[in-house]
């Protein structure tokens, strides 16, 4: 591309930068060269991470000002950092335009409110701001708190204001969420995850016991062969795709089984399409191939996985129903899905198989329905394509052959989420893939720092470190939760890592109550707030829409556009009280009251909520931490300040804590306990540091830990950082506010920050940031070798026995001396010590995962039991089942995603993105298209039973129409990135159009499978 520099120059002109513009190539390698020496040559460089989705690219940030008392920083150049052992220097086109998303138009600058039936924006101070705030949440605090239920048990529990939390935000803000949410004892709670990845937690830790990411980014290089399914990488994570084309070029086979024949498939070997919300046929019928085929893993399977576990004589699976369901509640009863266990409390075994109530053999009989046959039949995938899958796959049974998986929202936003992610995590562990380099199943976290945030457990039930949040009836009190969260372990000789959740709980407790929490009282057990039931984003949202919710605070979330049934959201945010939206940029949320004509057409002045915008700062204008994907802890350093009054979260967070605390030190109130006993020890209350919170994630000795190996020395002193997790105690002895990021700033230092690149082997970076758990890689690694620790595979030796411990180029998995044959397995986090073929009770819909047709299905029958269509374990309010439509009225499927361009509702307030992708669109087949008179460039209306939307056609060979049960089925792609706060043309909320239903574990919505008919706007 020839341009002079007068003719750039007049490029640039409207607005957008000129580093944006060089980032993505459009500049001659010349003017390249000149402009970044001239913009950088008094440039002051930071080191950043980007903050859109999970890969965790690495950025270099230039900014100008000397740091002198009257200079003012600004950043003027971003791009990749060639360190990164991950991006090494790339960035999407998204990460391209990040200089633009720091000086957006669309930034928030100071604080507003708007007041009820108002249709403006107020400026306010910020004391107003924190008082009146302040004053809302004590006000339906006190009127509305449940100090003990009806068994008079402390329960704590707030649920007329509900918070919902960050997907980027870091760790240090979000554990200081935590403290300040649960001190006053909100449980309506979640972060992005929830409408995210949920049910990747809920589905991996059924399986292996740990719910993330199995390997890295890198490692995806070492695979032989790649199954993209349920998700779409070189589209939504293009920086981190760049490994399964190296691993395409070192001979490795990718194969793309999609709706759409999308950006990934486009560079595969071979596509197989599908009908959204068929997956588990798909690969249900792998599981039947495999075994048919003797495609397995066998010495991989008998002994690291529960297939010889002997299933109690009560489990059973008919017509569609497993054992235990009660019609009347809508759930099972899930006693019977359970081992027989012997007299000792071991499980029992039959290690040759043949017992016919061992996993094996019913797992073998539950899958030999799923012929070729019918998964052609009902996925609609071509027969010859989905035996070409089962072939490529079984392939990687050998010993020197490793597959892997990459998915993402593609799975998990179904009523049968987490069951879809079971049933790969099955197939890998048939074929020996868990723990090995290049296998694993791959979660591709959407969101930059949401791995981080459901590890701090900034969701409904949960507590940091995956810990539960204490249940009113099945934990009352201290001793009954530690009775029923710690498990025993089921196998003689097993490590049962689980069995020190006294000392990961106890070492929480004295984070949050500090010297306030003792022995005596249980630690402040009868401070924690307790559940009664999930209050999960859908629930939240009913109890709002039943007018039960008076408040909401929003931090970093737009859950407007976020959230399913857009019309019906709106609806119930116009019956609060009160909203607080904390967030650098405006939002959809914060102006759900303003009219956009058919776009938002709701009634500004009838609309009562008192409405408070506080800027918060940017990525790029803060120090802290965020989780990629792979559990990688990369420390981040601030480039500039925020823009005109803008605060940090943790600042904005602090403020509101301290208020509240000193209303309830002036006035009491009801249960102050629990706030004026929360451990607030920062040098400045108003504004706790990144580097407080970091260390307080990891945890510091309180006393002086003797060794007990030797009680004259010491494994820490007191005030000292912890090493780890191992030296965490249960008698309030530690401190540490999430046990699994134990390491992370240790008396050494800041180990998030390590720029280390250098390669211990297969990819693997140690000393780069540092990984959750203990620096670890690649989890379950223990089983990338055989029972007697030699490799499977010599040419991927990650760990090995060196005859006296476990060591290698990762940190083992597993205990270090713990020699083989000693009777330990791999998966130490579960009591079994085994892979899961089998998920005893830990789902809610099943131990096997079963095909159910999605709530809006296009056949309206299952034909594989037409008696239980939809999954029997759904919950669905009244208010949302009433607005379920049908394929008589709206024929066609619709599912949602995301353009490589843009990222998620952010970067449509960024010039360079909106630039890319200006307007709202649709993706229909030539086929359906044809019969509707529709061509490129139309305006169409799409419509559900919920509402609609209007968007331009794109006319398409990429989405195909299926055969399915015998009808033509046909799908409509939705991208989802408009709204009406951009820079770019506003456009509709497509999450109008799906229902509010989500997965029967984690009640992720079902964004991936909906009906909704199309037709064209004549005259448009």
């Amino acid at each position: 591309m020839q341009v002079s520099r007068r003719q750039f120059m007049k490029v640039t002109a409207g607005g957008i930068a000129a580093s944006s513009v060089a980032a993505l190539g459009f500049l001659p390698a010349a003017a390249l060269a000149e402009v970044r020496q001239f913009k950088l040559a008094r440039a002051k460089e930071i080191r950043n991470t980007c903050p859109y989705c999970s890969v965790g690219c690495g950025l270099l940030m230039y900014s100008l000002g000397d740091g002198a008392k009257n200079a003012k920083a600004e950043i003027v150049h971003i791009e990749g950092d060639p360190d990164h052992p991950v991006s090494r220097g790339s960035l999407c086109p998204k990460g391209a335009g990040l200089l633009d998303f720091v000086h957006s138009p669309n930034r928030l600058k100071y604080p507003e409110v708007r007041e009820a039936g108002s249709s403006e924006w107020t400026r306010i101070s910020w004391h107003e701001a924190v008082e009146r705030i302040a004053r809302h949440m004590k006000d339906d605090r006190d009127a509305n708190i449940v100090v003990r239920n009806e068994q008079g048990v402390p329960v704590n529990r707030w649920v007329s204001t509900a918070m919902l939390t960050a997907s980027a935000s870091s760790n240090e803000t979000g554990i200081l969420t935590q403290k300040f949410m649960r001190s006053l004892g909100i449980v309506g709670t979640d972060a992005q995850a929830r409408v995210c990845h949920g049910p990747t937690v809920s589905a991996l830790a059924a399986t292996f016991g740990r719910g993330a990411m199995t390997n890295t980014w890198v490692d995806i290089s070492n695979a032989d062969f790649i199954l993209i399914m349920g998700g779409n990488p070189a589209e939504a994570h293009p920086v981190g795709f760049k490994w399964a084309i190296e691993a395409k070029k070192k001979g490795a086979r990718i194969v793309v089984v999609d709706p759409r024949f999308n950006r990934s498939a486009a560079v595969a070997d071979e596509y197989v399409p599908i009908r959204a919300g068929s997956d588990i046929v798909f690969l249900g019928g792998v599981i039947n191939w495999l075994i048919a085929n003797d495609k397995i893993q066998w010495e991989y399977v008998k002994a690291f996985t529960n297939a010889s576990y002997i299933v109690d004589d009560g489990f059973d699976f008919e017509d569609g129903l497993f054992s235990g369901f009660d019609p009347a509640k809508g759930q099972y009863d899930r006693k019977s899905w359970n081992y027989a266990f012997d007299e000792a409390g071991n499980a029992r075994t039959d290690p040759t198989l043949q017992h016919p109530r061992c996993v094996w053999n019913l797992m073998k009989a539950h899958y030999a329905r799923y012929t070729p046959e019918v998964v052609a039949d009902l996925t609609g995938s071509p027969k010859d394509g989905f035996l070409t899958v089962c072939r490529y796959l079984g392939e990687t049974s050998a010993r020197d052959k490793v597959g892997t998986i990459l998915y993402a929202l593609g799975w998990t936003q179904h009523t049968v989420g987490a069951q879809n992610i079971r049933t790969m995590a099955m197939i890998q562990l048939l074929l020996g893939n868990i723990g090995m380099p290049g296998g694993g199943v791959n979660a591709l976290r959407g969101h930059s720092n949401i791995q981080g945030l459901s590890d701090l457990g900034l969701l409904s039930t949960s507590l940091p470190g995956y810990l539960t949040l204490p249940n009113e009836k099945a934990h009352p009190t201290f001793a009954d939760y530690v009775a029923r969260t710690t498990p025993k372990a089921q196998q003689p000789g097993q490590l049962n890592f689980w069995s020190n959740t006294p000392k990961f709980f106890v070492s929480l407790m004295k984070w949050f109550w500090g010297d306030a929490a003792t022995r005596e009282n249980d630690w402040g057990y009868d401070w924690i707030p307790k559940w009664d039931k999930m209050y999960d984003v859908l629930q939240v949202m009913d109890l709002m829409h039943n007018g039960k919710v008076n408040g909401l605070i929003v931090q970093g979330f737009n859950p407007l556009t976020s959230f399913p049934d857009a019309r019906k959201t709106a609806a119930c945010f116009s019956k609060l009280k009160y909203m607080v939206v904390i967030d650098p940029i405006a939002t959809e949320t914060a102006s759900f009251w303003r009219n956009h004509r058919e776009i938002n057409d709701v009634d500004t002045a009838s609309i009562k909520t008192e409405v408070f915008r506080l800027p918060s700062t940017c990525f790029a204008e803060e120090d802290g931490a965020i989780v990629n994907s792979a559990r990688w802890l990369q420390w981040h350093y601030k480039g500039a300040n925020p823009p005109g009054e803008a605060k940090t979260d943790q600042e904005i967070i602090a403020e509101l804590f301290v208020a509240l605390r000193d209303l309830y030190r002036r006035e009491g109130g009801k249960a102050p306990e629990p706030v004026l006993n929360l451990s607030w020890p920062y040098r400045n209350p108003l504004e706790p540091t990144p580097e407080e919170l970091a260390k307080e994630l990891n945890g510091r000795a309180l006393a002086d830990i003797p060794d007990p190996k030797d009680p004259t020395k010491f494994l820490a002193r007191k005030g000292e950082q912890l090493p780890g997790f191992a030296l965490l105690q249960d008698d309030g002895s530690t401190l540490s506010a999430c046990w699994i990021f134990a390491g992370c700033w240790t008396q050494a230092g800041n180990q998030m920050a390590r720029r280390d690149n250098s390669d211990s082997g297969l990819g693997n970076t140690p000393g780069w940031a540092w990984a959750w758990p203990a620096n670890r890689r690649i989890i379950y690694n223990r089983a990338s070798c055989d029972p007697a620790g030699k490799p499977w595979d010599p040419k991927r030796t990650l760990i090995a026995w060196n005859g006296e411990r476990w060591a290698g180029a990762d940190v083992p998995d597993f205990k270090i001396d713990a020699a083989p044959g000693s009777g330990m397995n791999p998966f130490i986090m579960n009591p079994e010590g085994v892979g899961r073929l089998f998920a005893t009770d830990k789902l809610v819909d099943g131990p096997f995962p079963e095909h159910y047709e999605p709530m809006e299905s296009p056949l309206g029958t299952n034909p594989l039991h037409p008696k239980v269509v939809t999954s029997p374990a759904v919950r669905i309010f009244a208010a949302d089942k009433a607005r379920l439509g049908t394929h008589d009225q709206f024929p066609y499927v619709g599912t949602t995603y995301r353009l490589t361009e843009h990222f998620q509702f952010w970067t449509k307030s960024v010039a360079l993105n909106a630039i890319a992708q200006p307007e709202q669109f649709v993706e229909i087949g030539e086929t359906l298209a044809g019969e509707k008179g529709i061509r490129t460039g139309d305006t169409v209306k799409v419509s559900s039973k919920r509402g609609f939307i209007k968007a331009k056609a794109v006319v398409t060979k990429r989405v195909k129409a299926l055969t399915v049960s015998g009808k033509t089925v046909h799908q409509i792609g939705i991208p989802l990135h408009w709204g009406w706060e951009t820079v770019a043309r506003k456009g509709y909320l497509s999450n109008t159009l799906p229902p509010a239903v989500g997965d029967c574990n984690t009640q992720t919505p079902e964004y991936k499978a909906f009906l909704v008919n199309v037709e064209k706007i004549v005259g448009a």
